[in-house]
């Protein structure tokens, strides 16, 4: 499945979680949801995959972790934030060209309609 493709099933998801759950509550609450609604649709996820950083030939782990990884295409980064902003793309990008990955979804719960929410990027 191309990125294009995992991007709708995703989102989609993600509308179905936030139509049960609205906004208000931890990101974390959110992951694990998306988790489950991801896996229940058939794709291939992974929670907190680590995102080490490489300076120099050395790989450092850093602690920096992506949200969840689809079928090690698809970047997504969870928010709960008033608004989204530069860092938080910046954030994003970093994810995607540590990892050499092509699409992110940057998703916001903290609004009252998902849409307004995501931010689709492009490595």
């Amino acid at each position: 499945m191309i990125e294009n493709e995992l991007s709708k099933k995703i989102i989609g998801c993600a509308i179905e979680v936030h139509r049960h759950l609205g906004p208000g509550l931890l990101e974390s609450a959110y992951q694990e949801c998306l988790l489950y609604e991801l896996k229940l649709a058939g794709l291939n996820v992974k929670k907190e995959k680590p995102m080490p950083i490489v300076y120099k030939e050395v790989k450092l782990d850093h602690g920096y972790r992506i949200d969840l990884l689809v079928e090690e295409k698809v970047v997504i980064e969870i928010k709960t934030v008033e608004a989204l902003n530069d860092v938080h793309t910046a954030q994003l990008l970093t994810y995607l060209k540590l990892g050499n990955y092509k699409l992110g979804l940057l998703l916001n719960f903290h609004v009252a309609v998902l849409k307004n929410g995501i931010k689709r990027l492009i490595n």
